[in-house]
């Protein structure tokens, strides 16, 4: 008599989705959406604009670099809201059910979109900050510090503006996944970068000259000026400050993504 063994059935793992594909997912979104590329390229132009408006009405006392830059406040706004849209949106529409689906670890989801908000933002305003200083040096007025790109501090700041701005675009994500709003993020983020910094001033003198460095706009700007003013922080001390608030924002929100349901 002829026994048949008859093998056990081998059970496929399931698929899971690799970080790399996740990334690429959220390129995909990022792209395919025109409201991303516009408000891209609304931060760009502010950046550019609002240098060259700047050497073209520029006066004696200043430098090229804080001439160039002089549309970097608007700007961080607007990469601001543009990562607040990419954290924000798929809860607005219902899409992140599929996403999570996909994904269900949930946190790849959140550095993905954050690196492709903070990676798109650093290259887009770095070459936008180079361009306003290039193109508006011819406009400044004779009594501007005229300056080189091969000059001390001046790469440091126009690359550091990109750097800044993208971490800005994160901290947008990190908001827009937290807070799960795109109004919310947007009205939080504005608060912290723009309204802080005034409402601080009202404090006491000694306090606010204290605290007033270590705020989020004054810190992170801190990598763009050439000369540090007493009391404030160094380049690369505020910007890592900056980056402090913004690893705090996604530890919360990757904290909400793994403990609350989408």
């Amino acid at each position: 008599m002829t026994t048949t063994t008859i093998d056990p059935v081998r059970v496929r793992p399931a698929y899971r989705l690799r970080f790399g594909g996740v990334l690429a997912g959220e390129w995909t979104k990022f792209a395919s959406l025109r409201s991303t590329w516009v408000t891209t390229g609304v931060s760009a132009v502010l950046l550019v604009a609002l240098g060259l408006l700047a050497a073209a009405v520029s006066v004696e006392g200043m430098d090229a670099v804080s001439v160039a830059l002089a549309g970097s406040t608007l700007a961080s706004l607007a990469v601001g809201v543009l990562g607040a849209l990419i954290g924000a949106t798929e809860y607005t529409t219902g899409m992140v059910r599929a996403t999570f689906v996909a994904v269900p670890g949930r946190t790849p989801v959140l550095w993905a979109k954050a690196l492709v908000a903070g990676g798109v933002s650093f290259a887009v305003m770095t070459a936008g900050a180079l361009l306003a200083f290039m193109l508006g040096a011819p406009m400044l007025d004779s009594g501007v510090t005229a300056l080189g790109l091969g000059d001390e501090g001046v790469l440091r700041a126009l690359v550091g503006a990109g750097a800044y701005l993208g971490l800005v675009a994160v901290l947008g994500v990190a908001l827009g996944m937290l807070l799960r709003s795109s109004a919310a993020s947007i009205a939080v983020l504005a608060g912290a970068l723009l309204i802080l910094p005034g409402v601080f001033m009202l404090l006491p003198g000694s306090l606010a000259e204290t605290l007033s460095p270590y705020l989020p706009s004054n810190a992170g700007s801190a990598i763009m000026s050439l000369q540090t003013a007493d009391g404030s922080l160094g380049p690369w001390a505020g910007l890592a400050v900056f980056a402090g608030y913004v690893v705090v924002a996604l530890g919360a929100a990757a904290y909400r993504l793994k403990k609350a349901d989408a």
